[in-house]
């Protein structure tokens, strides 16, 4: 297919492309024929991890440097939304944990977390909404994490804001499929990223089995979308775990989840 006869909503933007999930989805969707916006903060990452993949794949690539913890970072990329050529599919990725308790934490840290993993998503949502609903076509996918379902981590507000994105997302989903857009909420477990060791998380004692591939993560949240899911949960363990999670005494939680010592499982900034 040339330049001139790809279809102009096939273009992904992505944020927190240059690490883990988010890199996972830019190589998942160059390889499927998508052009690609990569967004994150390291300037350098992100430029080699465009040049590979228009090396490899061929494909369109643009990127852009932004903080999205921050107004200004927010704005550059929402501006990129309304612009064109269109996009046909927004992957929020970035996000961040702190392995702090918040009663120790800085509030300044709380808030950025806070402005990157519910309010960032929410203003990007909503800029990626409506050039899709005047289309009449478009998808949204919103990485939360299984840490949302009903897991109080103790002195945590990592579990909190993804309960937020994952309710969020649902909520929306529900609103635009019948304008022809779609919304979902993916929910991976522990997932190999880099992502805790980033946010010097100790995950030492997390068993094999309960670790993810970012790959196969991104695998089935796209065949949840087809499908029309509003909620993707990866792999039959953690779908068991959450069907548990949403079943369980809030007491017998509060145990499980104080033995967690609050290790989150998610995206990347």
């Amino acid at each position: 297919m040339t330049g001139a006869t790809r279809p102009a909503s096939r273009r992904a933007l992505i944020t927190g492309a240059s690490l883990g999930i988010g890199e996972a989805f830019a190589r998942r969707l160059a390889a499927d024929g998508w052009d690609l916006v990569l967004v994150a903060r390291d300037a350098g990452r992100l430029d080699a991890t465009a040049a590979k993949l228009a090396d490899r794949y061929d494909r369109r690539i643009e990127t852009i440097s932004a903080d999205l913890s921050t107004d200004d970072g927010c704005a550059t990329v929402e501006r990129r939304l309304a612009a064109e050529p269109p996009v046909g599919m927004l992957v929020n990725n970035a996000g961040i944990s702190l392995n702090t308790p918040f009663v120790r934490s800085a509030v300044q840290n709380e808030a950025r977390l806070l402005r990157l993993n519910v309010l960032a998503v929410l203003k990007l949502t909503h800029a990626a909404l409506g050039p899709m609903i005047r289309r009449g076509e478009g998808a949204v996918i919103n990485v939360s994490s299984v840490a949302g379902f009903g897991v109080p981590m103790p002195g945590s507000t990592y579990s909190a804001s993804k309960a937020w994105v994952t309710n969020f997302s649902e909520s929306i989903g529900q609103s635009v499929a019948p304008l022809g857009v779609r919304v979902m909420a993916l929910c991976p477990g522990y997932t190999r990223t880099g992502y805790h060791e980033r946010a010097g998380i100790d995950m030492s004692g997390t068993p094999d089995w309960m670790w993810l591939r970012a790959a196969d993560v991104v695998d089935e949240g796209l065949r949840d979308l087809r499908k029309g899911k509003l909620v993707s949960v990866p792999s039959w363990r953690y779908k068991l775990a959450v069907a548990g999670l949403r079943h369980a005494p809030r007491r017998l939680l509060r145990g499980v989840s104080r033995d967690t010592r609050g290790r989150a499982a998610g995206g990347a900034d």
